[in-house]
């Protein structure tokens, strides 16, 4: 054991101790302070004895913005999460970052015996993923990933109706995330000056430096592969763990993928299409991300809510379980079954006609985290298995890059006998930013 993985240990046990107890008050640092990070933190502080005390983004007015949100006036702000990881008054952070940025707060929260809520995907890419569970898996610290779909009441409630039958053997699984955005997806402007107060080059960070675009910036990083995956790693994820969670499975057997840019004419260069096939033991996994259609799939339910559906006609996302004896669909507000007919009957049914309609789990998912922090509960979702469903969409991306159909190893987390494929499985980051190697 090196003298790194003592001291981690040392403060990840002391920090433990220090927040255990039911009553004891929880101190947060907030790292990555743009609207995601203050929506979850808002929820987090509904916990008792809950507050943050410190924002940090490489945008000083945004770390000012989450500290007044999130603290009030006594909140201290910082332009480097390094400077708030230092404070020993800090029990845990809660890291929304960019996804470039993700592996490299989470580590050094850990070493810095901070708990750590660290949103979805959990790594810009598979080997940023293990860096995170290992170093997590050293510690007695909670450490979660913020796939809050697996704080859902309803997809228990799924996972249940397949794993005892009621739409008969699944062996087909097909998830969507649609949204037209055509043609001008998210718009081109001119390189032009950093605004006042961010730090370009640390935002940059890991990734190669270029020159300030808007568009690389706050909501629409996902759009370039520097920082992101895509569509599939930014939804595609959320659904890839609750297709884990409700069919018990952790890893395929193989992927293969097509798409490519075909209508957007935007400054991102992540794919406008893509289609990949996951084989699992007993199923087959499809999976679709289209930003130039709204309309995933049919199938509606009068007086039925869909999520994020801008009309009554699209359905822009969701998962459907293809059984012998109906298909169940279901998205992060609500699921249906959808019977099949009996053999040579015109009006007898293999299963229930059935329905329910829920809500958002975010608020569940984030004072979980405080939860498991006091021992009170297990984390919902804790870092491997984040990793797990997070490196799903990576494979996708890989599978749409090479061109092949590729055997996954998930036992040694590689591609067996595709080195071209492996290579992508991570990224050399740029320096003096590589942090956590």
């Amino acid at each position: 054991m090196d003298r790194r993985t003592v001291l981690t240990t040392a403060l990840s046990a002391a920090a433990y101790q220090r927040v255990s107890g039911a009553n004891d008050r929880i101190r947060l640092g907030i790292i990555g302070s743009g609207g995601r990070g203050r929506y979850v933190g808002g929820f987090m502080k509904t916990a008792p004895d809950v507050e943050f005390v410190a924002a940090a983004d490489v945008s000083i007015p945004i770390a000012e913005r989450a500290a007044q949100a999130l603290g009030g006036p006594n909140a201290t702000v910082f332009q480097d999460f390094r400077k708030l990881l230092e404070r020993k008054d800090i029990d845990a952070v809660l890291v929304a970052t960019p996804d470039h940025w993700h592996a490299m707060a989470t580590v050094l929260a850990i070493r810095a015996g901070k708990h750590v809520y660290v949103e979805k995907p959990l790594a810009h890419n598979v080997k940023e993923g293990r860096a995170m569970v290992d170093a997590a898996k050293r510690t007695k610290l909670i450490v979660q990933c913020g796939t809050q779909q697996r704080s859902a009441p309803h997809f228990k409630e799924v996972a249940g109706l397949i794993r005892n039958g009621e739409v008969g053997n699944v062996h087909f699984v097909r998830v969507w995330n649609y949204n037209n955005i055509s043609p001008s997806g998210i718009g081109k402007v001119p390189d032009s000056a950093p605004p006042a107060g961010l730090d370009w080059d640390m935002y940059c960070g890991p990734a190669p430096l270029v020159p300030y675009n808007s568009k690389r910036h706050v909501a629409t990083f996902r759009s370039f592969t520097d920082y992101a995956g895509g569509t599939i790693t930014d939804y595609g994820t959320h659904r890839f763990d609750t297709v884990h969670q409700i069919m018990g499975v952790d890893a395929p057997k193989s992927v293969t993928a097509a798409g490519g840019r075909f209508e957007l004419r935007d400054a991102g260069d992540v794919p406008d299409l893509i289609q990949v096939t996951y084989e699992y033991p007993g199923f087959v996994m499809s999976y679709e991300a289209c930003n130039f259609s709204a309309h995933g799939l049919g199938g509606r339910t009068p007086g039925m809510k869909y999520y994020n559906a801008r009309h009554l006609e699209d359905r822009p996302n969701g998962m459907a379980f293809y059984g012998t004896k109906g298909a169940l669909f279901t998205d992060r507000v609500g699921y249906e079954i959808y019977p099949d007919l009996k053999p040579g009957s015109s009006s007898e049914f293999r299963a229930q006609r059935t329905w329910k309609n829920t809500t958002d789990a975010t608020s569940l998912h984030a004072v979980n985290f405080i939860a498991a922090i006091r021992g009170q509960a297990p984390s919902a979702c804790p870092i491997e298995t984040g990793h797990k469903s997070t490196l799903i969409a990576h494979l996708g991306n890989i599978a749409l890059r090479t061109g092949k159909k590729l055997s996954w190893d998930a036992s040694k987390e590689t591609f067996p006998g595709e080195d071209g494929a492996n290579k992508l499985l991570g990224r050399k980051a740029r320096a003096p930013w590589n942090l956590i190697g």
